[in-house]
């Protein structure tokens, strides 16, 4: 479905990102790991098209240069890190605007009965039923996460892309959300990518896994097959296996 080559991009005419070449089938996921600063987010961002980029994305065999914004749109949605700036819309009204690209006559028409029962079942997925009517600036961090996540989603792209999906959720809804987002790529064989610090989300969440260092992939490929611990340890620069047994072993001690 998504294939990416040679991709090399940035800011002010230094790249970033340099040189990446990826490919992800429908129904899988991918998650992008690596340290503050070695070019996660700008990937993303070239993936989607929002900053110019050298090499080439193809989506079902079609460069993405080749098409028009409405297509690129209906294709792939993006999910940033929550800026703090939005206005004093509904929770349904916020996530209603995810399906704007799918009504006919996006100026003066009204959704049909299809785009308000997508927009339930967003809402119901994301546990956003009993907040739908409350503005979204007096939702807790946890809850506008899962909002604009839900407006996402009502977009219904076949690429989602996700900049920390996890950040401000308290652990159950991190498990919960990145098994939902596997599931939904897996049974609407849709793409999921994700750029996640907790490399525990991050495996949990894909079938395949890019691992970045210096604006480079240190690895690309099938988690169990390229994810090892001298790996990680390159790529961090520390025992990331050996802290996380640690901390495992202190909290089995401390339960004795």
């Amino acid at each position: 479905m998504l294939k990416v080559k040679n991709l090399s991009a940035g800011y002010n005419g230094s790249d970033v990102v340099k040189n990446i070449t990826f490919a992800i089938g429908a129904g899988e996921s991918l998650s992008i790991i690596g340290p503050n600063g070695c070019g996660k987010t700008t990937l993303l961002k070239a993936a989607s098209n929002l900053i110019p980029y050298k090499g080439d994305i193809e989506i079902d065999g079609i460069s993405v240069r080749k098409m028009k914004n409405r297509e690129i749109a209906l294709k792939i949605a993006m999910l940033s890190q929550m800026s703090g700036i939005y206005f004093s819309y509904s929770v349904y009204d916020t996530v209603m605007m995810g399906r704007y690209l799918h009504i006919k006559d996006r100026m003066l028409g009204l959704p049909s009965e299809y785009d308000r029962e997508y927009v339930e079942d967003c809402l119901l997925a994301l546990d956003l039923t009993s907040v739908r009517d409350k503005e979204i600036t007096r939702l807790s961090g946890g809850q506008l996460q899962r909002v604009f996540l839900a407006r996402t989603l009502a977009q219904n792209p076949q690429i989602i892309l996700l900049d920390e999906p996890t950040n401000y959720l308290d652990l159950k809804y991190q498990i919960e959300l990145v098994e939902y987002l596997r599931k939904w790529a897996s049974e609407n064989r849709r793409v999921v990518i994700g750029v996640l610090h907790d490399i525990n989300l991050a495996l949990r969440l894909s079938d395949n896994v890019i691992v970045m260092k210096d604006g480079a992939a240190a690895a690309f490929g099938k988690v169990g097959e390229v994810v090892t611990d001298s790996l990680l340890k390159s790529v961090y620069e520390i025992d990331v296996a050996g802290h996380m047994r640690d901390s495992l072993q202190r909290w089995l001690d401390i339960k004795a």
